[in-house]
């Protein structure tokens, strides 16, 4: 963690506005609409590109691929590569394919699991598949989510309101598995492997799947407070698969997971004023983790004294975490304030030391 990113907007005072002038840590970009979905490109040879998605109450939405031009310091869009896209997408993502071996793929989720061909000539983006999981009719349980498997990446993840995920494989347009994860809407996906993938639902609880064993789900936490109340994000630590976190909905609070012993939180990042709406892991450290909120904060954390850096053992974690919420809970290490509240959070995992966040028709870019 270089420099510590403060204050709001990209506004400095003091000393902070002549570290301002010798390298910009805060680059903004609005778009002609409010913007739910993002998410960074991972190829090596597109650094600094990032796609946006509208969130508009019609059936045309928009998508825009936007890049920081390094020379001029401005994020801009480029006219071809912005598209209609049926209805407001719930999450966009690039293929994760940092080597550039796959052709250069964006997916989205929406009514259904997209995927779009971006051409670097003059045709933009074509649609490469339109995938349904419903066999039985041409609608489906609109996708509340998906992931994409880092470590295989023909496989996609989705979640949906009507309780199922369902893996695909993108290469073949064809449905791997489709099974009932959950007894009401699943919200959030993700993968934590090869073959394993977790999610998060309306009904409180975090499930792992191991796509060996498809009869059977374990779960990891149950919402107690009160019991039942939905779980609407999680995030799987990528640097340290020990280690997961979840949203409850309208809650201020974050909570950390051990999976090796359910139920009961490593810890609870508490120090939001509001509910917080995104959590993102650090791609190259396995002990931060970024979370942002309507309270227009984004907060970076420290775990390493929860015992999620090298070898904290069980003891060491619920001794770290008992230690922490008798002191009153864990503070972060970075906090910024932006200039609404925050809807969508993501890291960069090719450049780690970029955060995006964006926040009504703004997006910002925020070196870390």
């Amino acid at each position: 963690m270089a420099g510590a990113v403060s204050g709001g907007g990209a506004e400095r005072d003091g000393e902070g506005s002549e570290e301002q002038q010798k390298r910009s840590e805060i680059y903004t970009y609005e778009a002609p609409w409010h913007i739910y979905a993002m998410n960074w490109s991972v190829r090596r040879d597109k650094k600094y590109r990032l796609a946006i998605a509208s969130l508009l109450e019609q059936l045309p939405n928009r998508v825009e691929i936007v890049q920081l031009d390094d020379s001029t310091g401005e994020i801009r869009s480029d006219p071809n590569l912005s598209f209609e896209h049926p209805f407001p997408p719930t999450k966009a993502m690039f293929v994760p394919d940092r080597e550039c071996l796959r052709p250069d793929l964006l997916a989205t989720s929406a009514d259904f699991l997209r995927i779009w061909r971006i051409n670097d000539d003059s045709t933009g983006v074509e649609q490469k598949a339109l995938l349904n999981g419903n066999r039985n009719s041409e609608f489906c349980g609109p996708l509340t989510s998906f992931d994409w498997n880092e470590a295989e990446p023909r496989r996609v993840g989705t979640s949906s309101i009507d309780t199922t995920c369902t893996i695909w494989d993108i290469d073949r347009e064809a449905v791997d598995t489709q099974l009932i994860a959950h007894d009401k809407e699943v919200y959030d996906i993700a993968w934590g492997g090869v073959g394993v993938f977790a999610s998060v639902s309306a009904d409180g609880s975090v499930r792992v799947f191991d796509l060996r064993d498809k009869e059977h789900s374990t779960i990891i936490y149950e919402s107690s407070d009160p019991p039942d109340t939905p779980l609407v994000r999680l995030g799987w630590n990528k640097q340290d698969p020990r280690y997961m976190a979840t949203i409850i909905m309208d809650s201020p609070k974050v909570v950390v997971l051990d999976i090796r012993y359910p139920t009961l939180p490593v810890v609870e990042l508490q120090r939001h004023q509001a509910s917080v709406n995104a959590i993102v892991w650090a791609p190259h450290s396995s002990c931060h983790i970024c979370t942002a909120g309507d309270d227009s904060q984004a907060l970076i954390w420290d775990l390493s004294s929860m015992g999620s850096g090298a070898g904290g053992g069980s003891g060491a974690v619920q001794q770290a975490a008992a230690a922490a919420s008798a002191e009153g809970g864990l503070d972060p290490i970075l906090a910024y304030t932006a200039g609404a509240e925050i809807e969508q959070l993501q890291w960069s995992s090719t450049q780690p030391d970029w955060v995006a966040i964006a926040f009504s028709s703004k997006l910002q870019i925020l070196r870390v």
